[in-house]
């Protein structure tokens, strides 16, 4: 559509293409690009009787060339498996092994990608490049081919609980730079996520604790339901790996479809973050200076675990919490196996990591903090003296239970 106008306020234009004649000739393009991408639990993923993996992402035009990523650990222990689901649906692959962990977030791992999809040789949109990893592997691979050739279509299957509740259902693609966790990186819907969670058999205790960080996140701040779950079997869902021996009451599959389901609601209105007061950034306004701080000692759900424990202190001083709702929420998160203080959150150190969350987040703190259990409301008048009597408070309550 061309339009002929007067005056052109972008702000009030329909789709198309306008042109203003006035003083100067001038054009405004404005133009909408939907995104829909699927997120998917599956089952047996990598047995050859299913076709999910062979088929994700495809197009009528798709040929049968996969480029698949995997990180060292996940090539360890599936590394063969993968190549024998290739090979009996008659699919030419190659697979890219990167590193394990966040030391490997880096710009080096997204070129060795880039350089792999160049060399094997996919269709620009057609064959999509498969990310079979955590976390970290999700978001390398996700800005890898969101830059090659301006957007390659992928798909993500984690292996993580982080991954299954977190880095694997949304938009986000990102790798750190110097000291900044994410401070590269792009909006890039997979063409499919899809979620198996017979891979969290292979997870240690750390990593599963890791993950329920980000399920505790949502509990917290929108659905009481489902704190009330992590209270009731926190020490089940750890045992067993959410694998069940909850025969009568499939609490495992509940849990992680409220947190997944919780997480794509507070998404889906606002991908790109065109409004920055984000529900799901509670527990993320000083974790990501903690975590990089503390490399490799903290992983990323244990710096969000610290980082919701000192929230949770100062909306309980603020009045938003009750003591009783302050105990409860400490103690579901020591049950998971999750650290509420480190030696990095001193008080100096959270007026720091405020500051660089402010230039991130527009010049405003925008930061969530817990209103009881199950809500939360957003400040933007924490002072420096809050953060370091909370982080006291919170360091003398782990120093008597220790006692």
């Amino acid at each position: 559509m061309t339009n002929t106008l007067d005056s052109l306020d972008p702000a009030t234009l329909p789709t198309g293409l306008h042109t203003e004649h006035a003083q100067e000739t001038r054009w405004v393009v404005k133009a909408v690009k939907p995104v829909e991408y699927e997120v998917r639990m599956v089952g047996g993923l990598l047995d050859p009787a299913s076709s999910d993996l062979a088929t994700a992402g495809t197009t009528d035009r798709t040929g049968n060339r996969r480029f698949v990523v995997v990180d060292a650990h996940v090539h360890d222990l599936y590394g063969d498996r993968i190549r024998a689901y290739l090979s009996r649906h008659g699919l030419t692959g190659r697979l890219c092994v990167l590193p394990s962990g966040e030391e490997a977030k880096t710009m080096d791992s997204v070129l060795r990608v880039v350089r792999g999809i160049d060399e094997f040789g996919i269709s620009r949109r057609h064959d999509p490049v498969i990310a079979i990893g955590g976390g970290v592997l999700l978001d390398i691979v996700g800005f890898a081919a969101s830059m090659y050739r301006r957007s390659t279509p992928y798909v993500r299957v984690p292996t993580t609980l982080i991954g299954l509740v977190d880095a694997g259902v949304g938009v986000k693609t990102g790798i750190n730079f110097d000291t900044g966790k994410n401070r590269l990186g792009t909006y890039a819907a997979p063409a499919v996520s899809l979620l198996d969670r017979s891979f969290l058999t292979t997870l240690g205790r750390r990593h599963l604790s890791n993950g329920l960080a980000e399920i505790l996140k949502i509990a917290l701040v929108k659905d009481a339901r489902l704190f009330t779950l992590l209270e009731s079997h926190a020490e089940e869902l750890i045992e067993t790996a959410f694998q069940g021996r909850f025969d009568q009451d499939p609490v495992a599959a509940e849990v992680l479809e409220r947190a997944i389901h919780g997480m794509l609601e507070e998404l889906q209105p606002n991908l790109w973050e065109s409004r920055l007061e984000r529900l799901v950034d509670y527990g993320h306004t000083f974790s990501p200076t903690l975590e990089m701080d503390a490399l490799p000692d903290l992983l990323h759900g244990e710096a969000v675990a610290v980082d919701m424990a000192l929230t949770t202190v100062i909306g309980r001083r603020r009045g938003l919490v009750t003591d009783a709702e302050q105990e409860r929420a400490l103690r579901v998160m020591r049950r998971l196996e999750l650290p509420l203080s480190h030696p990095v959150c001193t008080g100096g150190r959270l007026e720091q990591a405020l500051a660089d969350t402010v230039r991130h987040r527009d010049g405003l703190q925008r930061l969530p903090l817990p209103v009881g259990i199950g809500d939360a409301c957003f400040a933007n008048d924490v002072t420096d003296r809050e953060l370091h009597d909370a982080a006291a408070e919170l360091t003398r309550l782990e120093s008597a239970r220790a006692r």
